[in-house]
């Protein structure tokens, strides 16, 4: 981990959320000598194991706390993490064995942060302004065309008043691959374009994908209670389905014969080999004391 100051480390951490970008705050709540951190210690983390900056602990620490990182940014709930050389379980907390030689006790908060979701506003009128106007208080981007877009976590609306307008953009839309695209439309409208998508090819599968009419079905009859039944929508579909769908790179592992700790096989730093058979450690601590463990003894003195 690249140490630095508490004001350079918040000040990268307001850059990267400004730019979208996905990471995880750790936080050092509680140490117990003699660990080398403590409390207040901090760090950001990645999921596409780009360096951490920051710091919450030595290397040993951070093969644990990378690990939970991911995680929580591919659930995007925050976790309290344990490191202890008396590792067990407990409601709430995420133990790990402590593996330094130090030793000692760190309690590691982890907070994910996520990109706020976008909203692609496509079309000029009164759904499109209100949607625009509602969208922001409920922490949506705003955006205003698909070039825009930059997250997975991206809900788009065609609002267009004439079909010229709203037809190529959810065809756009689709072929992007964007998993919620809604159009404001009668259902008669609607049913004719579905017949155009089919006979263009588009697979129902990618149909699915398509609401029309958007929204949920509120009697909505004015532009803003339209967009309230869209938005509505949008914010039930995002509850209701796992975070976990956000792509987690899941990699293989082995087991430190050590510690017991998974150790991941692809940046695995500390390796050694015994009867054609490579094993993988947490840390060089760990690799010592296997490489010890199978050195010969030496001969008994016999005595006279």
């Amino acid at each position: 981990m690249t140490v630095l100051s508490a004001g350079v480390l918040r000040e990268r951490a307001a850059a990267l959320r400004r730019g979208g970008q996905p990471f995880v705050l750790a936080t050092v709540v509680r140490a117990l000598r003699p660990a080398s951190a403590k409390p207040g210690d901090r760090a950001l983390l990645f999921a596409d194991h780009r360096q951490a900056v920051g710091w919450v602990g030595g290397g040993c620490v951070h093969t644990s706390i990378e690990r939970e990182a991911a995680r929580a940014l591919a659930d995007g709930a925050p976790r309290l993490v344990r490191l202890s050389p008396e590792a067990r379980a407990e409601d709430g907390i995420v133990s790990y064995p402590m593996t330094c030689h130090s030793g000692g006790t760190l309690d590691i908060y982890l907070e994910p942060v996520l990109p706020a979701p976008e909203l692609v506003v496509l079309g000029e009128s009164p759904v499109a302004e209100a949607l625009t106007l509602l969208g922001a208080p409920l922490g949506f981007r705003i955006r205003a065309s698909l070039d825009d877009v930059a997250t997975q976590d991206a809900w788009v609306v065609a609002a267009a008043m004439s079909s010229a307008e709203d037809h190529p953009a959810v065809r756009a839309a689709l072929a992007r691959g964007v998993a919620y695209v809604a159009m404001v439309a009668s259902r008669r409208r609607t049913e004719a374009f579905l017949d155009e998508l089919r006979s263009e090819g588009f697979s129902e599968e990618v149909l699915a994908r398509l609401k029309a009419p958007a929204g949920l079905d509120i009697g909505a009859a004015t532009g803003p209670e339209i967009a309230l039944s869209i938005l509505a929508e949008i914010v039930q579909r995002r509850r209701s389905r796992p975070l976990a769908e956000v792509p987690l790179n899941v990699s293989e592992t082995a087991i430190d014969p050590i510690c017991g700790m998974e150790v991941e096989i692809a940046t695995a730093r500390w390796t050694a080999e015994r009867d054609g058979q490579t094993y993988y450690f947490c840390a060089p601590g760990c690799r010592r004391a296997f490489l010890a463990a199978s050195e010969p003894s030496p001969p008994a003195l016999s005595q006279r």
